[in-house]
C-alpha cells in the first residue's frame, strides 16, 4: 500500500460522526411558530382599526359601495371634519387627554412607592395585600360607579375632571403597585447598596440609581394606564354631565348619528392612544431586551 492510499484510509477513519439537526430543525420549527402567532395577532388588532380608519376617510359615496373594497377609493376628511366641529368634541378631547395624563401622574405617584415597597422589604401580610389588589379589579365599575357619583356629589366635584381622574385612577392603581413591583425587583439589590455605601441617601439611591433602570418598566405601567382611561366610558359617563370625556361624549350623542360619523368617532377614539403608545415605545422595546429601531 502506497503512502497515499495510507493516509486516505487513515481520514476516513478519523471521519466526524453525523451531526443530529433535530434540535436545530426543532428550534427553528418554534420560532417559526412564534413568528406566524405573532403575524396573526397583529393582523387581529391591525384589521379592525384599519377598516375604521378606510370607512372614517371614505367619502359618502365610497362608504355606501358594495361590496366595499380593501384598498382606499375615494378618500375624503369631511366626515372628520364635520366630527371634529360638531358641538361637544373639542372640549371632550381636552377632558380625555387631561384626564389620562393627570390619571398616569397620580397612579405613578401613589402606585411607584407601593410597588416599591412590595419589591424591596418583607412584612407579614404582603402576599394577602397582594390578593387584595388583584381582587378590586374583581368588581365592576357599575358598581363603584354610583357610590362614587354620590360621594362627588357630596363634596362637589362631580361633573369635573378632578372626579373622572380619581375613579380612573382607582381602577388603575392595582395593576400600576403590582406592573411596578415586578420592575423594582428585577432592578439588583447590589447597585442600590452601593449608591448608599458611597454615599447616597435613601431617596437619592432611589433617584439616581433605581430610577432610571425602572424606566422602561414605569413607561409601560403608564401605557397601560393611559389607554385604560383613554378607554373608560362607563364610569365618566355617569359621573359627568357637562365635562364628559370623548368616549363618554361620542356614546351619548352619536347614538341617533349617521353611520359615517360613528366610524370618524370610533377612528378618533384610536388615534391618540396609538400616539401615546408609540412615545413610549423605545422604553417598551428596552424593557423587553430589543433595541429600538
Amino acid at each position: 500500500m502506497t503512502a497515499v492510499e495510507t493516509e486516505k484510509t487513515s481520514r476516513a477513519g478519523d471521519a466526524l460522526p453525523p451531526v443530529d439537526r433535530g434540535p436545530l430543525r426543532r428550534r427553528r420549527r418554534v420560532r417559526s411558530l412564534q413568528q406566524l402567532a405573532a403575524v396573526a395577532i397583529t393582523l387581529f388588532m391591525g384589521v379592525p382599526v384599519y377598516l375604521i380608519a378606510l370607512a372614517a376617510l371614505s367619502s359618502r359615496t365610497a362608504l355606501n359601495d358594495f361590496p366595499k373594497s380593501f384598498l382606499p377609493t375615494g378618500l375624503s376628511t369631511t366626515t372628520i371634519r364635520a366630527f371634529l366641529s360638531s358641538t361637544g368634541i373639542g372640549p371632550a378631547t381636552f377632558n380625555s387627554v387631561a384626564s389620562g395624563l393627570l390619571t398616569v401622574l397620580l397612579a405613578l405617584v401613589i402606585g411607584a412607592p407601593a410597588g416599591y415597597a412590595l419589591a424591596r422589604y418583607v412584612f407579614r401580610g404582603r402576599d394577602a395585600y397582594q390578593l387584595v389588589l388583584l381582587l378590586t379589579r374583581a368588581l365592576p365599575i357599575v358598581v363603584l360607579s354610583i357610590p362614587l357619583a354620590q360621594l362627588f356629589l357630596n363634596t362637589g366635584v362631580y361633573d369635573t375632571v378632578t372626579a373622572v381622574v380619581l375613579i380612573h385612577t382607582a381602577l388603575a392603581l392595582p395593576t400600576t403597585v403590582l406592573i411596578t413591583a415586578s420592575i423594582f425587583v428585577s432592578v439588583p439589590r447590589d447597585v442600590e447598596e452601593a449608591a448608599l455605601i458611597f454615599g447616597c441617601t435613601r431617596f437619592g439611591a432611589f433617584r439616581r440609581v433605581v430610577l432610571p433602570l425602572a424606566v422602561p418598566g414605569l413607561a409601560a405601567s403608564s401605557v397601560f394606564t393611559f389607554v385604560l382611561s383613554w378607554n373608560e366610558v362607563l364610569g365618566a359617563a355617569v359621573i359627568t354631565l357637562d365635562h364628559r370625556t370623548l368616549p363618554a361624549q361620542v356614546l351619548t350623542s352619536l347614538q341617533q348619528s349617521p353611520l359615517a360619523y360613528r366610524f370618524a368617532g370610533g377612528f378618533l377614539l384610536v388615534i391618540p392612544a396609538l400616539v401615546f403608545i408609540a412615545l413610549m415605545r423605545r422604553y417598551l422595546l428596552n424593557m423587553w431586551g430589543t433595541r429600538a429601531g
